[in-house]
Protein backbone atom coordinates (compact mmCIF):
# COMPACT_ATOMS: atom_id res chain seq x y z
CA UNK A 1 0.00 0.00 0.00
CA UNK A 2 1.72 3.47 -1.20
CA UNK A 3 1.68 6.05 1.29
CA UNK A 4 -1.30 8.49 0.77
CA UNK A 5 -1.22 12.37 1.49
CA UNK A 6 -4.55 14.14 1.67
CA UNK A 7 -4.57 17.41 1.90
CA UNK A 8 -7.70 19.46 2.42
CA UNK A 9 -8.64 23.24 2.81
CA UNK A 10 -12.34 24.61 4.08
CA UNK A 11 -12.87 27.85 2.68
CA UNK A 12 -16.90 28.32 3.14
CA UNK A 13 -17.76 30.16 5.58
CA UNK A 14 -21.11 28.60 6.53
CA UNK A 15 -19.85 25.54 8.14
CA UNK A 16 -17.17 24.35 10.54
CA UNK A 17 -15.81 21.08 9.20
CA UNK A 18 -13.89 18.46 10.72
CA UNK A 19 -11.01 17.93 7.67
CA UNK A 20 -9.39 15.66 10.03
CA UNK A 21 -12.17 13.01 10.37
CA UNK A 22 -12.84 13.49 6.33
CA UNK A 23 -9.62 12.89 5.40
CA UNK A 24 -8.81 9.38 7.78
CA UNK A 25 -12.34 8.53 6.05
CA UNK A 26 -11.12 9.46 2.46
CA UNK A 27 -7.78 7.64 3.33
CA UNK A 28 -9.79 4.37 4.06
CA UNK A 29 -11.99 4.81 1.32
CA UNK A 30 -8.70 5.06 -1.24
CA UNK A 31 -7.48 2.18 0.32
CA UNK A 32 -10.34 0.27 -0.63
CA UNK A 33 -10.58 1.52 -3.57
CA UNK A 34 -6.79 0.28 -4.05
CA UNK A 35 -7.41 -3.28 -2.68
CA UNK A 36 -9.74 -3.84 -5.12
CA UNK A 37 -9.02 -5.65 -8.19
CA UNK A 38 -11.63 -4.25 -10.38
CA UNK A 39 -10.99 -0.56 -9.63
CA UNK A 40 -7.16 -0.91 -8.90
CA UNK A 41 -5.98 -2.92 -12.19
CA UNK A 42 -8.53 -0.29 -14.51
CA UNK A 43 -7.23 2.94 -12.65
CA UNK A 44 -4.60 5.48 -13.95
CA UNK A 45 -2.56 4.09 -11.39
CA UNK A 46 -2.14 0.13 -12.60
CA UNK A 47 1.23 0.63 -14.34
CA UNK A 48 3.32 2.98 -12.88
CA UNK A 49 5.71 2.32 -10.20
CA UNK A 50 5.54 4.90 -7.07
CA UNK A 51 5.45 5.06 -3.16
CA UNK A 52 3.00 7.71 -2.43
CA UNK A 53 -0.39 8.75 -3.87
CA UNK A 54 -1.58 12.85 -3.05
CA UNK A 55 -4.51 15.14 -3.60
CA UNK A 56 -6.40 17.65 -2.25
CA UNK A 57 -9.62 18.50 -1.11
CA UNK A 58 -11.18 22.26 -1.31
CA UNK A 59 -14.92 22.66 0.63
CA UNK A 60 -16.46 25.44 -0.60
CA UNK A 61 -19.61 27.10 -2.35
CA UNK A 62 -21.55 26.58 -5.15
CA UNK A 63 -20.91 30.35 -6.22
CA UNK A 64 -17.11 29.12 -6.40
CA UNK A 65 -18.04 25.91 -8.07
CA UNK A 66 -20.29 27.71 -10.68
CA UNK A 67 -17.56 30.32 -11.41
CA UNK A 68 -14.75 26.96 -11.97
CA UNK A 69 -17.62 25.66 -14.11
CA UNK A 70 -17.84 28.63 -16.47
CA UNK A 71 -13.93 29.44 -16.41
CA UNK A 72 -12.89 25.59 -17.29
CA UNK A 73 -15.99 23.72 -18.43
CA UNK A 74 -17.59 25.87 -20.45
CA UNK A 75 -20.39 24.93 -18.19
CA UNK A 76 -22.96 27.74 -16.65
CA UNK A 77 -24.11 26.02 -13.59
CA UNK A 78 -23.36 25.40 -9.73
CA UNK A 79 -21.74 22.15 -9.04
CA UNK A 80 -21.63 19.93 -6.17
CA UNK A 81 -18.58 18.47 -6.94
CA UNK A 82 -15.78 19.32 -9.88
CA UNK A 83 -12.76 17.15 -10.48
CA UNK A 84 -9.58 18.04 -11.79
CA UNK A 85 -7.90 14.45 -12.45
CA UNK A 86 -4.54 15.69 -13.45
CA UNK A 87 -3.08 12.27 -13.39
CA UNK A 88 -5.26 10.87 -14.73
CA UNK A 89 -6.52 13.05 -17.65
CA UNK A 90 -2.82 13.35 -18.67
CA UNK A 91 -1.86 11.01 -21.51
CA UNK A 92 0.28 7.99 -20.47
CA UNK A 93 3.51 9.51 -21.75
CA UNK A 94 2.64 13.19 -19.96
CA UNK A 95 1.90 11.88 -16.55
CA UNK A 96 4.20 13.26 -14.08
CA UNK A 97 5.81 11.45 -11.35
CA UNK A 98 8.32 13.12 -8.71
CA UNK A 99 10.17 11.19 -6.13
CA UNK A 100 7.79 8.32 -6.39
CA UNK A 101 4.78 10.59 -6.02
CA UNK A 102 2.02 10.94 -8.32
CA UNK A 103 -0.48 13.84 -7.64
CA UNK A 104 -4.06 12.33 -8.75
CA UNK A 105 -5.36 16.15 -8.84
CA UNK A 106 -8.16 18.07 -6.38
CA UNK A 107 -11.74 17.59 -5.84
CA UNK A 108 -13.71 20.72 -4.82
CA UNK A 109 -17.06 20.21 -3.09
CA UNK A 110 -19.88 22.79 -2.13
CA UNK A 111 -20.90 22.17 1.18
CA UNK A 112 -24.40 23.76 0.32
CA UNK A 113 -25.15 21.85 -2.36
CA UNK A 114 -24.21 18.91 0.06
CA UNK A 115 -26.80 20.01 2.55
CA UNK A 116 -29.48 20.95 0.45
CA UNK A 117 -28.86 17.10 -0.94
CA UNK A 118 -29.02 15.60 2.18
CA UNK A 119 -32.27 17.68 3.01
CA UNK A 120 -33.72 16.54 -0.80
CA UNK A 121 -32.54 13.03 -0.10
CA UNK A 122 -33.41 12.57 3.68
CA UNK A 123 -29.88 11.72 4.52
CA UNK A 124 -27.40 13.24 6.51
CA UNK A 125 -25.19 15.82 5.59
CA UNK A 126 -21.73 13.46 6.88
CA UNK A 127 -23.49 10.86 4.44
CA UNK A 128 -23.96 12.88 1.41
CA UNK A 129 -20.02 14.76 1.59
CA UNK A 130 -19.15 11.22 1.99
CA UNK A 131 -20.54 10.04 -0.79
CA UNK A 132 -18.69 12.97 -3.23
CA UNK A 133 -15.61 12.43 -1.67
CA UNK A 134 -15.71 8.75 -2.41
CA UNK A 135 -17.27 9.92 -6.01
CA UNK A 136 -14.06 12.42 -6.61
CA UNK A 137 -11.69 9.63 -5.51
CA UNK A 138 -13.16 7.48 -8.21
CA UNK A 139 -12.84 10.47 -10.91
CA UNK A 140 -9.14 11.18 -9.62
CA UNK A 141 -9.00 7.35 -10.09
CA UNK A 142 -9.35 7.40 -13.50
CA UNK A 143 -13.21 6.54 -13.62
CA UNK A 144 -15.87 8.16 -15.53
CA UNK A 145 -19.72 7.94 -16.29
CA UNK A 146 -20.53 8.46 -19.60
CA UNK A 147 -22.69 5.79 -19.92
CA UNK A 148 -25.37 4.18 -17.45
CA UNK A 149 -23.26 0.96 -17.18
CA UNK A 150 -20.50 3.21 -15.84
CA UNK A 151 -22.48 5.42 -13.81
CA UNK A 152 -23.99 1.95 -11.97
CA UNK A 153 -20.11 0.59 -11.94
CA UNK A 154 -18.70 3.68 -9.89
CA UNK A 155 -21.88 3.76 -7.96
CA UNK A 156 -21.79 0.40 -6.82
CA UNK A 157 -18.39 0.73 -5.89
CA UNK A 158 -18.79 3.96 -3.99
CA UNK A 159 -21.99 2.00 -1.83
CA UNK A 160 -19.06 -0.74 -1.50
CA UNK A 161 -16.25 1.61 -0.24
CA UNK A 162 -18.40 3.62 1.88
CA UNK A 163 -20.06 0.28 3.56
CA UNK A 164 -16.56 -0.37 4.36
CA UNK A 165 -15.52 2.28 6.32
CA UNK A 166 -18.75 2.38 8.37
CA UNK A 167 -21.54 4.02 6.21
CA UNK A 168 -24.20 1.65 4.86
CA UNK A 169 -26.19 3.29 1.85
CA UNK A 170 -28.95 5.44 3.30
Amino acid sequence: MPEINIFSENIFEGRDLDEKFFIDKARKILEFYLQTPEIYENSCLHRDDYDTVSFDFLYCDSKKTHEINREYREKDYPADIITFAIFADAKEEERFIFDGEINLGEVLIALDKVDEEAEKKGTTKEFELMFLISHGIMHLLGFDHQTEEDYNFVVGMQNKALEAVGYDKV
